[in-house]
C-alpha cells in the first residue's frame, strides 16, 4: 500500500498573527493598511470589522467593548473604541495587588498592597510540610487583603464599570474573587487574565496599555 504524505502548505504561507493597536493610532493603522493594500472592503458584525484589501491581506479587528452599531462599520469602530469607559482592575499576585477605577486612562481610585509569601523550600518530609503550611497561610492572608481592597475601591462603583479587567497570577485572581462579597465585580470581569509584573502602582497605572489596545488578526500577506 503506498502512504500518501499530507499535503504540506507553500513555503512562503505564513500563519496569522495578532497585533495591538492604541485606540488613538486605530486611524492611522487603518489608513497605513489600505495604503500598503489598496482600497479595503470593510464588513462589520457587533463583535468584529472585517477587511479584506485589493490584494487579498485580510485583517480582523476585535470590537472592543462589543457590540459594535451603526451603518459604517470602519467610521462606527474608530468612534465606538475612542470613547473613554469607566472600568475597573484588580491586579493580584501572591507577593501583593493593585485595584483601581479608571476613566479612559486616569486612575481615579485605588488601592495597592503588598504580602510576604515565603519561597518555595528543597527540605523534605516534617519540614516541607510546616514551611508548606506557613507558605498557604501567608498566601491566604494576602488574598484576604487583595479581596477588601476590591471589596472598598469596586463593589461602591460596580454598577458604573463597563467591565473589570484580569491581571497577575490566575489562581491568586480566583482566590481572590471566589470571596461571595465580590460576586457583582466577578459577573463584570473579563476572562482574560493579563500577565502583569508584581502589582505595584506604576503597573496598575500602565494597564490600560494592555487592556485597552484593539486587537487586530492579520493574515500573511497583511
Amino acid at each position: 500500500m503506498q502512504i500518501v504524505p499530507p499535503e504540506q502548505p507553500p513555503r512562503d504561507a505564513a500563519p496569522d498573527r495578532l497585533v495591538h493597536v492604541a485606540p488613538e493610532r486605530l486611524p492611522v493603522w487603518l489608513d497605513g493598511f489600505e495604503s500598503r493594500h489598496g482600497a479595503v472592503q470593510a464588513n462589520g458584525s457587533p463583535g468584529e470589522v472585517d477587511l479584506v484589501a485589493a490584494d487579498g491581506a485580510r485583517a480582523t479587528i476585535v470590537v472592543p467593548f462589543p457590540p459594535l452599531v451603526g451603518e459604517d462599520p470602519v467610521v462606527d469602530l474608530v468612534r465606538h473604541a475612542a470613547v473613554e469607559r469607566r472600568v475597573g482592575a484588580l491586579l493580584v499576585r501572591k507577593g501583593g495587588h493593585a485595584v483601581g477605577v479608571f476613566t479612559g486612562r486616569a486612575l481615579v481610585a485605588s488601592k495597592v498592597g503588598s504580602s510576604y509569601v515565603q519561597g518555595r523550600t528543597k527540605a523534605g518530609g516534617w519540614s516541607q510540610r510546616r514551611f508548606a503550611r506557613r507558605r498557604e497561610n501567608q498566601a491566604g492572608k494576602a488574598f484576604e487583603a487583595a479581596a477588601e481592597a476590591a471589596i472598598a475601591v469596586l463593589v461602591p462603583v460596580v454598577e458604573e464599570l463597563e467591565s473589570v479587567f484580569l491581571g497577575g497570577d490566575r489562581t491568586a485572581v480566583d482566590a481572590v474573587l471566589s470571596d461571595p462579597r465580590l460576586a457583582p465585580v466577578r459577573a463584570r470581569a473579563r476572562t482574560t487574565i493579563w500577565p502583569v509584573a508584581e502589582p505595584r502602582r506604576r503597573v496598575l497605572e500602565a494597564f490600560p496599555e494592555q487592556f485597552l489596545a484593539v486587537k487586530i488578526r492579520l493574515n500573511h500577506l497583511a
